[in-house]
Order: C-alpha cells, then sequence, then structure tokens
C-alpha cells in the first residue's frame, strides 16, 4: 500500500510508535516558530531548563502580534525576544518585518519537513508540503531542547480537488466551503491532505490560505504536496534549491475522502459567530457594510493584495465604510510600492497598517458599536475584533473589496469581468530585517524588563482534592473565550499573575473573583463545559492562567487538540463525560470530591468525582497517553521534562 504526503513525512521523521490510528507516535522536529504573543512565555519555559542552545535545525522569533506600543510592556517584550534569541540560536524577525506565518512560508519553509509553531494558524506552511503543526508554547520549548513532539497518529482525510476556480471565485472560497461541509470540529484527530487534477490550478499564496483556514476545522493540519507550482514559488523566493517534490502514492489509502469541484464553487462568506455559519454572499446582498479588514495570516499575500488594487484602481471608498490592509510582510509592502498598486490603494481610500496581525487578533481597528465588518481573516468569534456587539463576516478578498466601494454586502460576479492581477516574474529579496543569532552567545545577556515573570511550576499531584464547580459553559467555547486577546490584555502575556485576573470576564466577569475566594479557602476549581472545547487558537495561557488560579479538573464532552494537551502540559486534568452522563446537576458552586484522583490517573481510564451534598457519583473518561499520564502526575510538562532528564544523567 502507498503511502499520502503526510505518511511520507511522518514516516521519515518517525522516532517511536507506529502509524496506526490512534496510536501515540514521536516526530523529529525539523524548524519550529514562535510569535512574540507566545513566544515569552515559550523561551522562559525553554530557560527553565537550562539548556545554553537549542537543538533544531532552525527556529524562528516573530514579532508580529503585540506591536502596539501603548506602554513599555510590548516593546520590553520585543527587547527580550531579540536578546534571547541571538544568546540561544534563534533567528529574529524585527517588527515590520511582516507576519509569521507569510514571512516562514517566503523565506524558510521547506517540503517535507516538521514545523512546530506556537500559534494554532502554523498550518500555512501545509501549502509549501510541509507537515506543519500548531501546539502550545511547552511543546516548542521541549522541542528547542532536543526532544521530539508526540501526537495520537491522525486519520489522513483525503480532499479531492477536481476542476478550477471560476472567475470571481478564490481560495478562501475553498476553505470556506469545506467548513461547510465538516464544521469547526469536524477535522479533530486529522490531517487534511489535498489531492487530485485541482490541486495544479492552485498556486502556494491560495494552497497556503486553505491549510492556514484549516485550523478552524479543528485539524491537526493540512498539507498540499509539493510540485511544479511548489517549485514555481520557491524560485521567486530564490529558494529553488529548497524544493523536494513530493506526491502522494497513487495506491495510498486515505481514511476518508470528499471531493470538490472548483469549477462549481461560488463567492461564500461566514456569518456571525463562527467560520463555519456559511451562506453564499449572493444571499446577504445588500446589506450595509460599516468596515472592510483585508489582511492577516490568511489573505496578505502579494497575490492577494494584487487582486484587490486591481478591483479599487480609480475606485473610491464608499464614505460610510473604513477599509483597513494589513500586508502580509515586508517584501509584500515594498513589492506594493514599487509596482503602483499601493498608490492605487491609498489613492482608493485605504488606511494601511503596519505589516502585522492587528485586528485579527484585536489588535486596534475595533468596529463602531453594532457595526458590520467584512474581513478576510480567519476567525469571528464573538467579542475577538474588540467590539462585542459587532457582527464580523469573514469573505475572501474580492467580496471585500466590493463591499469597500459598493458600501454593501455584494457579490463581486456582479461587477462584471474580473481585473488581472499582475505577479511579477522576480520578487523582491531582502532579509535585513531578520537577525541572525550570535556567534558568541556567552557575550549575551538576556533583557527582561519588569513586566516579565518566571514562569509558575506546578505540583506533583495529589491522591485527593476537593473541588468547586466555578463554571459551567457550553459548546464550542473558545480559547479567546478562556483568554481574551486584544490591546488590553495581549501586553501582559509575560506576566501569568497579572493576565490570570482577565480569565473567562467576557463569558463571566465574575469568575476570578470566585477563584480567589475558592483558592483562599484552600478548595480547587472545576469548569464544566460541552463538545469541542478550547477551539481556537495555540494560547496556552488559556490553561496556564486558570491553573495559575487554581483550576484543576475541566469536564467536557470532547476537547480541541492543542488545548487539551496544553491543559495537560499545565497539570490540569482533562476529563470527558460518558454518553449516558448528561453531567446537567454539575452546576457552578457544586463542591466535587475526588477521592482518588492520583491512583486513578496513574492506573486507569476513568475519574471518579462524588457529589456528596447530593449522594451523586460520576464515572468520568480520562483519555491520555502513557506519557500524558506521566506528565499529570508530575504537575505539568515542565516538571516532567526536567524529572526525566535528571533521570536519564
Amino acid at each position: 500500500m502507498g503511502l499520502t504526503v503526510a505518511e511520507k513525512i511522518i514516516q521519515s521523521h518517525l522516532v517511536s510508535g507506529k502509524m496506526i490510528s490512534g496510536e501515540e507516535i514521536a516526530i523529529r522536529v525539523d524548524q519550529t516558530l514562535t510569535q512574540d504573543a507566545t513566544g515569552t512565555l515559550a523561551y522562559l519555559e525553554f530557560e527553565a531548563l537550562g539548556i545554553p542552545r537549542i537543538k533544531t535545525d532552525l527556529s524562528v522569533s516573530y514579532v508580529d502580534h503585540n506591536t502596539l506600543q501603548a506602554g513599555f510592556e510590548n516593546a520590553d517584550d520585543h527587547r527580550f525576544l531579540q536578546s534571547f534569541a541571538s544568546k540561544y540560536g534563534i533567528y529574529f524577525s524585527k517588527p515590520g518585518n511582516g507576519i509569521c506565518h507569510q514571512v516562514h512560508l517566503e523565506r524558510f519553509g521547506r517540503p517535507g519537513e516538521t514545523l512546530l509553531g506556537s500559534d494554532s494558524h502554523t498550518p500555512t506552511g501545509g501549502g509549501l508540503g510541509m507537515l506543519a503543526i500548531g501546539v502550545g508554547g511547552l511543546d516548542i520549548a521541549s522541542s528547542l531542547a532536543g526532544n521530539p513532539f508526540h501526537l495520537r497518529m491522525p486519520d489522513i482525510l483525503g480532499i479531492h480537488l477536481t476542476g478550477s476556480l471560476p472567475p470571481w471565485v478564490s481560495a478562501k472560497d475553498v476553505i470556506l466551503h469545506l467548513l461547510s461541509l465538516i464544521s469547526v470540529k469536524g477535522g479533530v484527530g486529522k490531517i487534511l491532505e489535498y489531492f487530485g487534477d485541482g490541486v495544479a490550478s492552485l498556486t502556494v499564496p491560495e494552497r497556503a490560505t486553505i491549510t492556514n483556514m484549516g485550523a478552524e476545522t479543528g485539524a491537526t493540519t493540512s498539507i498540499f504536496p509539493s510540485d511544479v507550482e511548489t517549485r514555481a514559488f520557491l524560485a521567486l523566493q530564490q529558494r529553488e534549491d529548497h524544493f523536494r517534490e513530493l506526491c502522494a502514492d497513487s495506491d495510498a489509502l486515505y481514511a476518508d475522502e470528499l471531493t470538490i469541484d472548483l469549477s462549481t464553487l461560488e463567492p461564500l462568506i461566514a456569518c456571525p459567530d463562527s467560520p463555519d455559519r456559511i451562506r453564499p454572499v449572493r444571499e446577504l446582498a445588500g446589506k450595509k457594510v460599516d468596515q472592510v479588514c483585508i489582511g492577516s495570516c490568511t489573505n496578505s499575500s502579494l497575490r492577494d493584495l494584487m487582486r484587490v488594487a486591481a478591483i479599487l484602481r480609480g475606485k473610491t471608498v464608499n464614505h460610510e465604510v473604513s477599509l483597513v490592509l494589513s500586508p502580509g510582510s515586508r517584501q509584500v509592502l515594498t513589492m506594493l510600492a514599487e509596482n503602483g498598486a499601493l498608490a492605487d490603494l491609498i489613492a482608493a481610500g485605504a488606511r494601511v497598517l503596519e505589516t502585522a496581525c492587528g485586528p485579527c487578533i484585536g489588535m486596534g481597528q475595533s468596529p463602531s458599536s453594532g457595526a458590520v465588518s467584512l474581513r478576510t481573516y480567519n476567525r469571528n468569534f464573538k467579542g475577538r475584533s474588540g467590539t462585542a456587539d459587532a457582527g464580523i463576516y469573514l469573505v475572501s478578498p474580492e467580496t471585500a473589496a466590493a463591499a469597500a466601494f459598493t458600501g454593501k454586502i455584494t457579490d463581486p460576479r456582479d461587477l462584471g469581468s474580473a481585473p488581472e492581477a499582475f505577479i511579477p516574474l522576480q520578487f523582491m529579496v531582502d532579509d535585513s530585517m531578520i537577525m541572525a543569532p550570535s556567534t558568541e552567545p556567552d557575550k549575551i545577556s538576556v533583557v527582561k524588563g519588569p513586566n516579565i515573570s518566571s514562569i509558575p511550576r506546578g505540583e506533583e499531584l495529589t491522591e485527593s482534592i476537593s473541588a468547586e464547580v466555578w463554571l459551567r459553559v457550553g459548546d464550542n467555547i473558545t480559547t479567546d473565550d478562556i483568554m481574551p486577546a486584544g490591546a488590553k490584555i495581549l501586553p501582559y502575556r509575560s506576566n501569568i499573575e497579572k493576565i490570570s485576573r482577565f480569565v473567562y470576564t467576557a463569558i463571566d466577569p465574575g469568575f476570578v473573583d470566585r477563584a480567589d475566594r475558592g483558592r483562599e479557602s484552600g478548595v480547587g476549581g472545576v469548569i464544566v463545559g460541552g463538545d469541542n472545547y478550547g477551539q481556537g487558537s495555540s494560547r496556552e495561557h488559556a490553561a496556564l492562567a486558570p491553573r495559575f488560579l487554581g483550576v484543576r479538573v475541566v469536564i467536557a464532552r470532547s476537547f480541541a487538540r492543542i488545548h487539551k494537551s496544553n491543559l495537560i502540559n499545565f497539570g490540569i486534568i482533562p476529563l470527558t463525560f460518558r454518553e449516558e452522563e448528561s453531567g446537567d446537576n454539575l452546576e457552578s458552586g457544586l463542591k466535587l470530591d475526588f477521592p482518588a484522583l492520583r491512583r486513578e490517573v496513574k492506573n486507569g481510564s476513568s475519574v471518579t468525582a462524588y457529589d456528596t451534598a447530593h449522594d451523586r457519583e460520576y464515572q468520568l473518561d480520562l483519555s491520555v497517553t502513557d506519557r500524558e499520564r506521566s506528565i499529570l502526575l508530575q504537575g505539568g510538562l515542565l516538571n516532567w521534562i526536567i524529572q526525566t532528564a535528571s533521570q536519564s544523567e
């Protein structure tokens, strides 16, 4: 039997385990990336391991999230990141050089290699034929220390592409269509691998848009083959020597398959407040629009912004619309300036932001109260924009550009013939804002400002705990719900005590006070959730900050992959309800006893919880690997790595 692209990469990097669905495997990590909102914590965790130099082939630290410097905190983090990278062997991409995923695709990604990133949209690299996986910062720290990455072997879902996209339909519409088919949890436990004749019609930037938003399905990663288009893209980046052809064998077998005929697709739109609430644009045509945001790691390539410039050339942004653009990289911005497209965009009335994530993570440009905002971004969770009652819609660059000058949701096909977007035969390559690590690390001092605190270490799991349900929530709770982003909160990513004051405040403003009272009385916390608990970003703060407040257990119907891993990494026990158990009685304020917790975590697949006030017993499932059991018993991954290293000396 032949192998898929993903299986070929896994097989060539396999350190332990077998490629059997659901079994734990460990793979060698070639590259890592971090961004500043998660990188400070990841590097503090690596520092705590006491290792003098990283052991990966290539690691890059990007600054692209916390670039709004309204106080000293973000600038201090950037100074810490640059000095740390120089000392420990990491490349540093300065503020203004671009969004991590776009820059990594341009300058560092290599077909056939593995990439871990402390950002959930790391699978963008799959557009280049990489096995690129989003993880929490502790997993990055572990990889930097030379440890393999552990995961359960995913099923490979084959997405068979046929045909080619019609005019005015783009890669964004492909992934929105897939989300309409499988939802925000349909990819959990899977790798989405694209194959078929339709693949050849998509450029690498288009493929990267699709793999980027595959994260919204909950997939482990998404991947395209490495082919002629891949070679062409790398040649434009003056990196053709990094090309490697990599395609699935003709007799490769997928766990399941879906077929998408690209020629049948139409412009689509994701409605508030979930990326899988998909409708055809034509059905919402005419709805007034207040704001249009184009960019983010999903749609900020030169190809995307050249299309937008071509559509807006000679036109004027509607007087009731605010249009903002975020180019994905310095390369993209410079080339827009050199070829005149930037002048066209400015003449049309666009506000050009810096090459950073910006509004996508609530860092500026919050829409007005009750506004309708069309965005080419990847997430439209409630409140993520910074305005709780705004309606955030996800669209393609073409649909966004059409709305910008018409002032309403517009099917771009109604504009007539699609204009051509000129793509040059040679790209501008200038890596002067990427700092190589020092060749004399002993002479480098890591600089820490007053907002940067040490990593709190967890304690070993005790024999038993008493806990109280501090909060009950529903399905599809996001990491934005648990640990909000935005300009007011992101600057405290390196200060766990400070950022913990914002845990769950968007859903329950009284949560932190309740946690404080619980800690004072010596009672730990339990959170009860529904399906797909913890979907969204890789931010480990959504696990570490609750653990800092005293959360010991999370009980849910199911968990998103990265968040479950982060919970385990920080010693929070993830339990699931059995099918016959509704859990309706587990309301906020209920006291629960776990009398044999350590023994059950160590030896079994279930944990017993008692509600002594009502004489109820709950049998809860614990689905973890043997390695994860050890991590929970040690009180977290950091403790486990240190303990394992000391035992091997």
